[in-house]
């Protein structure tokens, strides 16, 4: 594999975990193995069923099946986030993987779930060939900076508004 960049998917609009699995998505089709860590997540989601059918992308959650507020992270959320970014890490120095995704880190990073020290340092460690991709929402200006490619999700129009909640396929 070529040099591996630093990609960041945030912005308020829907789409940035989508961006991200269409990536892995494209990469196994060229023989490529992904890893992808989601932040937050404990929810059945529909990506993890069809992931699993793909032989080159590992997909694994660090987060309860509950949504947190911000500042009120328990020990436990906090220890998850932690976990997770320690399994990406290692992950990404096996050399096993050509692509590391840590769907939702942004939001684990705002909910202070870790710290933006602990993510700036797992760039830091980022071998050349590995491409890196960041999700989520309110991405930090320090991430923003050593990113490669960043792409803002901006919504412009969306059925939440309508009252129309998450749909099991297309949301999850």
């Amino acid at each position: 594999m070529e040099k591996g960049y630093i990609q960041i998917y945030t912005g308020d609009g829907k789409g940035k975990t989508t961006a991200a699995l269409g990536l892995a998505l494209r990469a196994a089709g060229r023989g490529f193995r992904t890893y992808i860590a989601q932040f937050m997540k404990g929810q059945s989601y529909g990506e993890l069923k069809s992931i699993r059918l793909i032989p080159e992308i590992e997909i694994e959650q660090f987060g309860k099946n509950t949504f947190i507020h911000v500042d009120q992270a328990a020990p436990q959320d906090i220890q998850m986030a932690k976990n997770g970014l320690k399994k990406a890490k290692e992950k990404m120095l096996s050399g096993e993987f050509n692509i590391i995704i840590l769907d939702e880190i942004n939001m684990a990073i705002h909910f202070k779930l870790l710290p933006i020290a602990d993510v700036v340092d797992f760039i830091a460690v980022k071998p050349g060939e590995v491409e890196l991709v960041l999700t989520g929402r309110r991405a930090p200006d320090e991430l923003i900076q050593s990113a490669d490619l960043v792409t803002e999700m901006r919504e412009i129009k969306h059925y939440y508004a309508q009252g129309v909640t998450a749909r099991d396929g297309i949301e999850r």
